[in-house]
């Protein structure tokens, strides 16, 4: 259920995302700069502009850290319409500018909410079909010949459904984020660690996966409980111990570290 004090989701905050929204964004005020004569001149478009790249820019970085809520996205979006008015008031020179900031911000939110929406809208259905995508298991690339006995499996498509990988579900142990990539570590047939790369978030994977022994611990890891030895207290956080040599212990934050601890006492 929808909630503003709910995070928002990382399908809208990655550097891809984030940068078809700007351009998407600064098109569409391209348009509504010809329909409206308030919004003229190039000085104040060049202006306007780089107002919301910085502005976006600053929310990536900031988001890299941790995603906002969705109240403190949607004041964010308001301030940017808020800093292009006072833009546009202050080019003007105008004495009146009370009565001409409210309308040029009425203006403004017109202009810069439907292309966030719009995107908004296109890369939520872009995510619920890559989640459709990872939890179809047919014709898949396998890490062992397929029997009643190991059908349990972890499937994973990128974000375009072109590479595919299935893991039987007791050979995955974790699963690492790059970026707007992950890598999926696994155990073959042979006993030998191996390691598979490809483009999807480590959201989509969370969320595909929400009922299985995969849980997310850190923004850059979600690990198979299923393999997890020990659950090691440090000073001011707990690190995860898995259950094969030569593997670096897997790190929990605090924003995961209820549910891990949760999961982990249950077992």
């Amino acid at each position: 259920m929808f909630s503003l004090s709910g995070k928002v989701p990382g399908y809208l905050l990655g550097k891809y995302q984030m940068t078809a929204i700007v351009v998407f964004t600064l098109l569409f005020a391209a348009v509504f700069l010809l329909l409206s004569a308030p919004f003229s001149g190039n000085t104040f478009f060049l202006l306007a502009s780089l107002i919301i790249v910085l502005s976006r820019l600053i929310l990536y970085k900031i988001s890299k850290r941790s995603a906002p809520t969705y109240l403190k996205y949607i004041i964010w979006c308001v301030v940017e319409a808020i800093l292009v008015s006072l833009l546009y008031v202050f080019l003007q020179g105008r004495q009146d500018y009370l009565p001409l900031l409210g309308d040029t911000l009425a203006k403004a939110v017109f202009a810069l909410a439907p292309p966030h929406i719009i995107a908004a809208l296109y890369f939520s259905l872009q995510e619920k079909d890559n989640v459709i995508r990872l939890m179809n298991y047919g014709n898949v690339v396998t890490d062992e010949t397929y029997t009643a006995q190991n059908s349990q499996k972890i499937t994973l498509f990128d974000n375009n459904g072109v590479m595919k990988l299935s893991v039987t579900a007791a050979n995955l142990y974790f699963i690492e984020s790059d970026d707007n990539y992950i890598k999926v570590w696994y155990r073959d047939n042979d006993g030998l660690m191996k390691q598979y790369m490809l483009r999807c978030k480590l959201k989509t994977v969370e969320d595909s996966f929400a009922d299985s022994d995969l849980v997310r611990c850190h923004r850059q890891y979600i690990v198979n409980m299923a393999h997890v030895s020990m659950l090691y207290r440090l000073k001011d956080s707990y690190e995860l111990r898995l259950d094969i040599e030569g593997l670096d212990p897997i790190p929990v934050t605090k924003t995961y570290e209820s549910g891990v601890l949760s999961r982990f006492n249950s077992r």
